[in-house]
């Protein structure tokens, strides 16, 4: 009997060695995936900032209008945009940079709060509400600055990597 119970663990230690190999074959498995997963969940939030970013970044440029770097504010606003945001900005831009040196506009602005709306399954664009005053002033006059309050639905837009503003839209 003695010697039928030495011999018993090592008949087992095949079948524990196999069972280990298998346990930490599940749990190598298990471990890429929930890397993946991982990986896949601060992609998509670091998306979300980034989209969000964008907007606001559009956001401060629109309203940081000078009569004397009017061409370069306006070059910003065209450099990050994209679309119809970008097509309608163009179209007006001559119009804005003439009404801005006649009177001698400068205007500068801060974000009060953005936050993202949604965005599409693909993270390749998202809807951004964006809520900025901007205070204007005339150079030269006594009129004194005055408080715009705005308001935006901004569509945004991922393109080679990088977050575009390609929709606009004034919310009241």
């Amino acid at each position: 009997m003695a010697l039928h119970a030495a011999r018993s663990p090592r008949r087992w230690l095949p079948l524990i060695v196999a069972l280990l190999i298998v346990l930490i074959g599940v749990l190598g498995v298990a471990w890429v995936r929930v890397g993946a997963d991982l990986d896949e969940a601060r992609a998509a939030a670091a998306d979300r900032v980034a989209a969000t970013q964008a907007a606001e970044r559009y956001a401060l440029i629109l309203m940081a209008v000078d009569y004397r770097t009017v061409d370069r504010d306006v070059r910003r606003a065209l450099d990050s945009s994209m679309g119809q945001a970008r097509a309608e900005y163009e179209r007006d831009a001559e119009r804005l940079k003439a009404a801005t040196r006649e009177h001698k506009v400068v205007q500068t602005g801060v974000v009060r709060a953005a936050g993202l709306v949604s965005m599409d399954a693909r993270r390749a664009g998202a809807r951004v509400l964006v809520v900025a005053d901007a205070v204007v002033r005339w150079d030269g006059t006594k009129t004194p600055p005055q408080e715009r309050f705005n308001r935006w639905r901004m569509e945004v837009t991922k393109s080679r990597g990088v977050w575009w503003v390609s929709k606009l839209e004034r919310v009241t």
